[in-house]
């Protein structure tokens, strides 16, 4: 039997409040949106493009300057900086991927991993301290002979991997639990050998996967310091390591404006994958056999 007027009208007005009292629950997360990323962004710009005069009286003036920006542009060992990390950047990323995506691939199979225990022994790096796991790497680098002093790139960047492979794991993992078996049988079916399947078939439903897991890498390596400073003995400098000097001097225009720089970095590579995950029936089809 159909619902009258008077129902349909009470039902609507109970589902009105219900979505208004919906609406309250986001508050809270909108404030600290608003306290701890918009008001920090807007910081960060004030300080970029300004600049601090002690007058003969000693008060300060504050007003409007490029002075960091010229520093930043004109400055050879800040530009060497920014291409080492985006060097040691995508080093990290593209070994990670490599040795992410096999792992990934076996723990989401279930023949192999029926109880998950596997995927928590890989993510157990990640609930030890972060100041602690780099350390204890040091001390195991030192004890097979790779240690900051003699091999400072290398040690980085076995560093860095072992830091952030959890974090390439876990997306490329949620991804490949999405597979669609049917089309890879299908695949072979119609005559494809293992190779076409993994390349034509596999690889094409796991790229949102793969955009994630560079997203997480790429940008907190390029800002990590701790690692680098760590296990190179201060021999291997990245940008982050530059910001945090800056803030350590107080030099708060140029440490701004060098934050600002990664900011845009981020921007840049978020407009460029933004498109990946919005059609993952069309990324999951793309390129099949």
């Amino acid at each position: 039997m159909g619902l009258t007027d008077k129902e349909k009208a009470s039902r609507g007005k109970i589902s009105q409040a219900f979505a208004l009292k919906r609406k309250y629950l986001a508050i809270p997360y909108g404030l600290f949106l608003f306290l701890f990323v918009v008001v920090p962004l807007i910081l960060i710009l004030c300080y970029a493009f300004s600049e601090t005069t002690v007058l003969a009286d000693g008060t300060k003036v504050t007003s409007f300057s490029f002075k960091a920006a010229i520093s930043f542009f004109t400055s050879a060992s800040k530009w060497s900086v920014l291409f080492v990390s985006l060097f040691v950047g995508i080093q990290t990323t593209l070994i990670c991927l490599l040795l992410a995506y096999p792992a990934a691939y076996f723990l989401a199979e279930k023949k192999f991993n029926v109880n998950k225990v596997l995927v928590i022994l890989f993510i157990m790096p990640m609930w030890i301290n972060f100041v602690i796991r780099t350390g204890a790497t040091r001390d195991l680098l030192n004890w097979m002979g790779l240690s900051g002093s003699t091999h400072p790139w290398a040690a980085t960047i076995i560093g860095m991997v072992y830091n952030y492979l959890p974090f390439t794991i876990l997306p490329l993992y949620t991804t490949m639990l999405k597979l669609d078996h049917s089309q890879i049988e299908a695949a072979s079916d119609l005559g494809a050998n293992p190779v076409q399947v993994f390349f034509r078939n596999v690889i094409p439903q796991t790229v949102p996967g793969i955009v994630s897991a560079c997203e997480m890498v790429f940008m907190p390596v390029m800002s990590s310091y701790v690692i680098s400073d760590t296990l190179s003995e201060g021999k291997v400098t990245l940008f982050g390591n530059y910001i945090y000097l800056a803030f350590s001097n107080s030099l708060w225009n140029e440490g701004s404006f060098m934050a600002l720089i990664m900011l845009v970095i981020i921007g840049i590579s978020m407009a460029l994958t933004r498109n990946v995950e919005k059609d993952p029936q069309g990324a999951r089809g793309a390129g099949l056999w």
